[in-house]
């Protein structure tokens, strides 16, 4: 899966469930959805639709604010979730 798809998923989910009241399409992948508004609350119904969607579980190590905080880092937990499938 390309890193572009991986993200256009990761926002999907994010304007679903994340409760963050900014265009997602036009979000810079490197600021802080907390700062945009997201809240913990909201980041664990992101994490669930992100597992879904994307039909991985994120270990107890990944499951830290800072994973989540950015789409960039979103990303590059789904890219290595997704690797370590293979």
């Amino acid at each position: 899966m390309k890193r572009a798809d991986i993200e256009n998923g990761v926002r999907e989910v994010l304007a679903a469930r994340g409760r963050i009241s900014v265009d997602l399409a036009e979000f810079d992948p490197g600021c802080s959805l907390y700062d945009a508004g997201m809240t913990s609350h909201a980041t664990v119904k992101v994490m669930l639709g992100l597992e879904d969607h994307f039909d991985v579980e994120f270990p107890d190590e990944l499951l830290q604010r800072s994973v989540f905080d950015q789409i960039a880092t979103i990303v590059g937990a789904i890219e290595k979730l997704l690797a370590d499938q293979r």
